[in-house]
């Protein structure tokens, strides 16, 4: 039936489920209030109440969408945004003295703003109205002619930027979204890699809304779950390191690196009289404190000084808040937690959180490789 035909065609339109957490909503929508607040009272404040440039243009409305809501977008990393809007300023101002026709006038601003910024490498989306904003703001806004592009569009992305930047750190969020070097792949070993996913987008030839490394990083972490549920009867019990070596919070720092040295291992448990899990210490807690005692490397090896004060304490350096997990999790539930949080090391504890075993990227690696081995014996 044509109806039915219709009626799929309006359905296909329906916008897809968002996956992101009332959590992350409510952050969004605060760092959008408090960045357009700061920035509108800073421009405010530096321009005085005076001055005859707009305090807030409407395209940083959009913009604080993408900065607070989408961070991770490349369309909103700090090149695209300031970068962007200077070009479409500048091309905006320039096309409004040129051409006479207000319409015209505006076409030819958004065109040449968008080959511009797909030049320089930094489009972003609300640019455009940037450059209408050139065009069509009105004798104020003309009057201003080149100064338009200082003030209000490069001091108003400045303050905007410097708001994102303050309120993701705060938060706890990875913004800008700086792009992390390609993982290496071992000549012959399978599975999808960057290059390859950069090959498909070249060859597909048109803007996609994820930065290279984040979706490699999304196929991996696809790959290692359906590659854990096919294990689903492993659990954190069948991988963990059992014989974990710990250290108390008031063993001396030096004590504690000569564990690590000795053991070769890079992170230790901190536990508590009854065992308990209290924190966790490792390598990197400390490499470059050198009020610890700690000196070098000489060679490859980090040392303590012989003379090292044993006032310092693990509690110095430990971090207190540790992920751990419970023995009898899937793996498959396991793998994110690496993936996601940039733990290297988990304990395993029980109910009493009294610690049972240590689980790091190479017991994953394998009891994941053991497992295959175990199945294709029996499949043979």
């Amino acid at each position: 039936m044509p109806s039915q035909a219709v009626l799929r065609w309006f359905a296909s339109f329906a916008p897809h489920p968002i996956a992101v957490s009332w959590r992350e909503r409510l952050r969004a929508c605060l760092g959008a209030l408090l960045g357009i607040a700061a920035m509108g009272a800073s421009v405010h404040w530096l321009l005085g109440p005076q001055a005859q440039v707009p305090y807030l243009i409407a395209p940083m409305g959009a913009s604080a969408v993408l900065l607070f809501g989408v961070p991770a977008s490349p369309l909103a990393q700090p090149w695209s945004f300031v970068g962007g809007n200077l070009v479409a300023a500048t091309l905006g101002v320039l096309t409004a003295m040129w051409v006479g026709n207000p319409i015209a006038a505006s076409a030819i601003a958004l065109a040449a703003s968008i080959g511009v910024m797909f030049a320089l490498r930094c489009i972003h989306p609300p640019s455009g109205a940037v450059a209408l904003t050139a065009v069509l703001g009105g004798p104020a806004i003309h009057a201003l002619g080149l100064r338009f592009v200082i003030e209000p569009v490069a001091l108003q992305s400045v303050v905007l930027l410097a708001s994102a930047v303050i309120y993701h750190t705060v938060t706890g969020h990875r913004y800008p979204h700086v792009s992390r070097p390609a993982a290496q792949t071992a000549p012959g070993a399978a599975g999808v890699t960057r290059a390859d996913l950069e090959a498909i987008v070249r060859e597909r030839g048109e803007l996609i809304d994820v930065a290279s490394d984040d979706l490699e990083s999304l196929v991996q972490e696809a790959q290692l779950l359906a590659y854990a549920r096919s294990f689903s009867e492993l659990t954190c019990a069948g991988i963990m390191s059992r014989n974990a070596v710990s250290v108390s919070s008031e063993t001396s720092a030096a004590a504690a690196w000569r564990l690590i040295e000795r053991h070769r291992i890079k992170a230790l448990p901190v536990v508590d009289e009854t065992k308990r899990v209290v924190g966790i210490v490792t390598r990197t807690d400390f490499v470059g404190r050198t009020t610890f005692g700690l000196r070098g490397p000489r060679g490859k090896r980090w040392s303590f000084r012989r003379n090292a004060s044993e006032a310092y304490r693990v509690d110095d350096l430990m971090t207190p808040n540790v992920r751990t997990v419970d023995p009898t999790l899937p793996v498959a539930e396991l793998i994110p937690v690496f993936a996601h949080y940039g733990h290297h090391h988990i304990p395993v504890v029980d109910d009493a959180r009294r610690l049972i075993g240590m689980i790091t990227q190479s017991d994953l690696i394998g009891g994941l490789h053991r497992q295959t081995q175990t199945r294709q014996l029996r499949t043979a």
